[in-house]
């Protein structure tokens, strides 16, 4: 039997994880959003760089939806310098800023934290670094920690595909508490959403399954290719940001995540075939989605689409479609429809042979040094709100 890449063996635990994180992130989440603080915020900003701002994106849906409260995604570096300053003074507890970092140790995040706290608001660490310098600078701690890989994959310098489940998982259960609380979610509706968050397991196991094969193939025709866009709207535009981000981590390819919208009025002008990966779940966008393929279509462009299994307006456009096994809400779609871009990732790192970060070669490295490094973890922090 061929070894899995190192890459496919971290997607094949993703389904354990959803069953092994769900009742201790859902006890935590408890412990961190107590009644005071739930009854009291008027608006939640979820604030994260890389990854961790993909997660918080694709977790606005459901703090709309199940929390019944305004919430507002945002890379650390607009809330701490564009954000923060300007926070409504509307009394203690009325702001919640979810700073999410799984480390805890990211300078713009850590700042965020930090500016938040002098705004006046209620700053939340949502790390699964229990004593790091976010958990440090935050007024409370969402603790998320991850149960420990297999010893065969420990070690592994790998794109992150755990680590974002997890805050994806946590913020959800943030959502759920938060609206339970406030009496937006009575204790049943509540419990029987984390069952269903819990039992995604099932659906994502179905889910790459299927897809895994799909995905080697279309990689395969797409051997040529040196850029990708992956295309959604709502909470899956986080998910389509993540998907180009493990393409770019593991295989080196220039690639991007384009809204829905915004791709009528840019990609449908590129001059040469680029492949398109669609993401839709069928919700709230996916008129202007069909509308989409078809003019993608028109132009000759390779086309992919993740969408549910058996879906027919969307999928009569395109050459590809890697199906989502089992019912997913739309606020929850970004944990199974992320798995598609995944698998993509990983099947063109192990088609070319690349290696993952560009193994920090060409004057990238592991280290912080001030020289040429990009220094997200030593970057200078400022302590003054900008206004």
């Amino acid at each position: 039997m061929t070894q899995r890449s190192p890459l496919h063996q971290q997607i094949d635990t993703l389904p354990e994880l959803i069953r092994q994180v769900a009742q201790p992130f859902d006890e935590s989440a408890r412990h961190t959003f107590d009644f005071e603080l739930c009854t009291s915020v008027k608006r939640v900003y979820l604030v994260g760089c890389g990854d961790s701002y993909h997660a918080s994106y694709g977790a606005e849906l459901a703090f709309h939806q199940l929390a019944g409260i305004s919430a507002q995604a945002l890379s650390s570096l607009t809330f701490s310098r564009y954000t923060a300053g300007f926070l409504p003074p509307t009394g203690p507890n009325t702001n919640l800023v979810i700073a999410v970092s799984v480390s805890g140790v990211v300078s713009r995040t850590i700042e965020a934290a930090a500016l938040a706290r002098k705004a006046g608001a209620t700053a939340v660490a949502l790390t699964g670094t229990a004593g790091s310098p976010l958990a440090q600078t935050a007024e409370r701690v969402f603790l998320t920690t991850v149960p420990p890989l297999p010893d065969e994959l420990a070690g592994m310098v790998v794109p992150g595909v755990r680590s974002y489940l997890a805050s994806q998982m946590a913020l959800y259960s943030a959502a759920i508490r938060i609206g339970e609380v406030r009496g937006h979610l009575t204790t049943a509706g509540a419990d029987a959403l984390r069952a269903e968050l819990r039992d995604l397991a099932s659906a994502m196991e179905d889910t790459i399954a299927v897809c895994e094969p799909l995905s080697k193939t279309l990689v395969a025709a797409w051997r040529d290719a040196q850029e990708y866009v992956f295309v959604a709207g709502g909470p899956l535009y986080g998910a389509a940001m993540f998907s180009a981000a493990k393409v770019l981590e593991a295989s080196g390819d220039s690639a991007m995540a384009q809204e829905t919208e915004e791709w009528t009025h840019l990609q449908y002008f590129v001059a040469q075939p680029v492949p398109t990966i669609l993401l839709n779940t069928g919700g709230f966008d996916a008129s202007r989605m069909a509308e989409l393929a078809k003019a993608a279509q028109s132009i000759n462009q390779p086309l992919a689409a993740v969408l549910p299994e058996g879906e027919t307006e969307i999928s009569q456009y395109v050459q590809t479609v890697l199906p989502v096994r089992g019912a997913v809400r739309e606020c929850f779609a970004p944990i199974i429809y992320s798995v598609a871009g995944e698998l993509l990732s990983a099947e063109r790192a192990e088609l070319l042979g690349t290696k993952y970060f560009r193994d920090f070669s060409g004057g990238r490295t592991v280290d912080w040094a001030p020289e040429g490094a990009s220094r997200i973890r030593d970057s200078h922090i400022i302590d003054e709100l900008q206004r």
